[in-house]
């Protein structure tokens, strides 16, 4: 699909990476509708790409539907927005789950539902879904926000097959560790020297690849992590006792901790 001229929804505008991926897809020539819980932030982003502020927390189903009603005829959906999510199971409480699943998987799935009906219709559109390479391996600390992300890799990649040859594509864009801007980021923890990251840039570029050529899996990392992501699938048992010797539940605790206070 050629960007140009395409109307596009963009969950979770107010975070670093849905910032670089407004500017990137206004840079294209799209015509954007900004989304989140911030409307400050919103306003800004919006005076510097000419997009369109909807305000609304996508954990509150009643402004899920409200955003849906008003903006149906979109061209693309780009399903940016999600909560950390780390941390052991017992850490959450109820509620803190219930808004992960809602925010996280239940959302995207809705909108790709309900906006999917419309591009059928006319017989074109793009449904991207912003995972992370924890929608492929999970590791300590990582369980509940994993089960959301695995859940859209599933999502995904079933409703991608669905719509061949309704016009309509789905993809689904999987970063790693993204430094700068994002979760990650904002958790302010130190990564092990082998453990390498990517930019919010790099995550945008991803973004527009997938719409323009409508591809069904994206990942964004560097190549040692793509390959240790692409190994964890094939020996998973081997390889989570390789990251555990590693040291990986020293940081995965820290990220969580320093995510504690976003659920």
């Amino acid at each position: 699909m050629q960007i140009q001229g395409k109307t596009v929804l963009l969950t979770g505008a107010t975070g670093g990476i849905g910032e670089a991926i407004a500017k990137e897809l206004s840079g294209a020539g799209a015509k954007l509708i900004v989304t989140g819980r911030r409307g400050d932030v919103l306003e800004r982003i919006a005076a510097e790409t000419e997009a369109t502020v909807a305000l609304a927390d996508l954990a509150d189903r009643d402004q899920l539907d409200a955003l849906l009603a008003k903006h149906a005829d979109i061209d693309v959906l780009v399903a940016n927005a999600a909560l950390p999510a780390s941390g052991e199971l017992g850490d959450f409480t109820i509620d803190q789950i219930d808004r992960a699943l809602d925010v996280n998987l239940r959302a995207p799935m809705i909108m790709a539902r309900v906006l999917s009906e419309g591009m059928k219709a006319r017989g074109r559109g793009q449904i991207v879904l912003i995972s992370s390479l924890a929608g492929k391996v999970a590791t300590a600390g990582s369980s509940l926000y994993s089960a959301t992300k695995f859940g859209l890799r599933g999502f995904g990649s079933g409703l991608r097959a669905d719509l061949v040859g309704t016009g309509v594509g789905v993809s689904v864009i999987f970063p790693g560790f993204v430094r700068d801007a994002g979760m990650f980021h904002d958790s302010e923890v130190e990564l092990p020297g082998y453990v390498g990251t990517s930019t919010p840039q790099d995550v945008a570029a991803a973004v527009s690849s997938a719409i323009a050529n409508d591809r069904g899996e994206i990942d964004v990392a560097p190549l040692a992590v793509r390959a240790a992501t692409k190994a964890s699938e094939v020996a998973p048992a081997l390889m989570g006792a390789v990251v555990r010797r590693l040291g990986s539940s020293d940081f995965t605790a820290d990220i969580a901790q320093g995510q504690a206070d976003k659920r």
